[in-house]
């Protein structure tokens, strides 16, 4: 619903701000007082296209302003040179955006082309809602088998894709998987030999730092022996045994008896850890070599597959992967074929089932549709609800294609709505459409533009009842030039143009009271207002059930 509309510097409406109502919301004006620039606007502001004769002369820039509750704020800013700025929520969005938000809630009826009828995309829908829970039920049915049906053939399309691959590529890959195999990757095997290697590397060195050290402990070892002939176990014996006779002369001896008991044990424990450590650092040039050259070959594979030994085993597992799917296709694509023309005979029974409800609710449409032109002066109008079945193929809403038509007159063909009429006979069209489909259309807002085009007395009065009724569950703003749809407003608002120095303005308020009464006896008689049309003023607003 729109709250608030705001017009700044827009052909001759200087500045405009009003609040808008739920309910039927009349609009009139004497003729020329900018009643159309209004309805102009608030399409700019719902995607229309723009134009700069649409800035008023002498300033920069329009700007127009719709607050939508609670949806959004919309605006629209046009620069005397003609670019356009469009905003939501007062952040800058494409004009595809806008339109885009703006859809589904604000429609206008009349030369501007924003009106949802208009868009065959939208009459299956609109269909489907008229036809109720049976036709929704039955919706829905159709919608789970098609996604049923398109997984499996998306399935089936995956496999047909990989099975497609050439032999050179299934050559390539069980080369990869072959050369990655036959290497026999241990993970982590290439860190433990980068140590290895510079172990040996630096055996020499090695080697003699711990061939002294385990000499310096056992004083007869492979380095040969110790300071003093013996080695540095033996000597923290002899200190260990001479300390230990003194632990019963005080808590001081007790300690350092301790300790060098402790540093004896440990001496102990070191020396055989050394000899081991020794005894491995011992290899030969062929132990080297083949260190080397199995890093080299390991570093070649990261390379060529991925920089780490992890990422070489996923591409073979991945290959494999590949190659498995390529090899068992044909079971794959056999199995699938039949489980899609399962699927596909489920979506087609519950799209047939949902085509013949659908044709019984077009017949019910299409009655209903032409009662209301009747009622609205179409007396020879012929409105049609086509459905075309399969010729689309399948999608969530079945196979059927759903178009409104409609001949206007006698002897004219039917042809879609867009193309039917324009200006005032469109408006009356879509408000026999919107009399039918108006509560399932999910619509907010609905606005109507010469609406009273070569109308008068008794089908202005069913214009506006149908108006009045059609308010009740949406918010309308309607532009009239007749009282009988005046008189049905629960909201009454006048445009009026002043002209000075300055030039020409347009501004627009609510009346109420009697000056309402006298707004709407100004267009039963002219400006010729007297008692006898004031009297008649009050009396069709009281016979239309609104307020005065």
């Amino acid at each position: 619903m729109i709250e608030r509309v705001s017009i700044r510097n827009f052909a001759i409406i200087e500045a405009l701000e009003v609040e808008l109502f739920p309910g039927l919301c009349v609009v009139t004006g004497e003729t020329g007082a900018g009643k159309s620039v209004v309805i102009e606007a608030l399409s700019l502001a719902l995607g229309a296209r723009a134009d700069k004769s649409m800035v008023r002369t002498g300033t920069d820039r329009s700007v127009v302003t719709l607050v939508l509750e609670p949806e959004a704020v919309l605006t629209r800013e046009v620069s005397a040179q003609g670019k356009s700025l469009c905003k939501v929520d007062g952040e800058i969005v494409t004009l595809a955006t806008l339109a885009e938000r703006s859809a589904g809630l604000v429609d206008v009826h009349g030369q501007y082309d924003h009106q949802s009828l208009l868009v065959p995309e939208r009459h299956i829908g609109l269909l489907d809602a008229y036809g109720g829970e049976r036709v929704a039920a039955a919706r829905a049915r159709v919608a789970d088998a098609y996604e049923a049906y398109r997984a499996v053939k998306q399935r089936l399309d995956d496999v047909t894709r990989a099975a497609a691959a050439s032999e050179r590529e299934m050559d390539f890959l069980r080369f990869e998987v072959k050369e990655i195999a036959g290497a026999r990757i241990a993970p982590g095997e290439d860190e433990e030999l980068e140590t290895r290697v510079r172990v040996m590397q630096s055996a020499e060195k090695i080697y003699e730092a711990l061939a002294r050290a385990e000499a310096a402990l056992s004083g007869d070892g492979a380095g040969g022996e110790g300071e003093g002939g013996q080695g540095a176990i033996a000597v923290a014996g002899v200190a260990k045994d001479a300390l230990a006779g003194l632990a019963g002369f005080g808590a001081e001896f007790e300690e350092t008896a301790k300790a060098a008991a402790d540093a004896y044990y440990l001496l102990e424990e070191i020396e055989p850890q050394i000899r081991a450590q020794r005894e491995r650092t011992a290899f030969s040039q062929k132990e080297l070599d083949d260190a080397l050259a199995r890093l080299d070959q390991l570093e070649r594979l990261k390379k060529k597959y991925g920089g780490t030994l992890d990422a070489v085993l996923a591409h073979a597992d991945a290959a494999q992967v590949r190659i498995d799917g390529v090899e068992n296709a044909d079971a794959k694509k056999a199995a699938l074929a039949k489980e899609l023309s399962a699927a596909e005979a489920v979506l087609k029974t519950e799209s047939q089932t949902l085509s013949e409800l659908r044709r019984a609710v077009s017949a019910k449409l299409e009655k209903a549709i032409t009662e209301q032109l009747e009622e609205l002066n179409f007396k020879n109008a012929r409105f049609s609800a086509t459905i075309e079945t399969g010729e689309n193929g399948y999608s969530e809403n079945g196979m059927d294609r759903v178009e409104f038509l409609l001949s206007a007159n006698k002897g004219q063909p039917l042809l879609p709505l867009a193309k039917v009429a324009s200006g005032g006979e469109l408006s009356r069209i879509m408000l026999a459409f919107k009399s039918v489909t108006g509560d399932f259309d999910g619509i907010e807002t609905m606005i109507f533009d010469e609406i009273d085009s070569g109308i008068s007395g008794v089908t202005a009065s069913i214009v506006g009842e149908k108006l009045r009724r059609m308010a009740a569950s949406h918010q309308v703003v309607c532009i009239t030039h007749l009282p009988q749809i005046a008189a049905c407003a629960a909201h009454h608002f006048v445009l009026e143009k002043t002209a000075d120095g300055d030039g020409t303005r347009a501004t627009m308020r609510e009346v109420a009271g009697e000056e309402r009464v006298r707004e709407v006896a100004r267009l039963l008689g002219g400006k010729s207002v007297t008692e006898t049309t004031l009297a008649s003023a009050r009396e069709l607003i009281e016979m239309a059930g609104t307020n005065v």
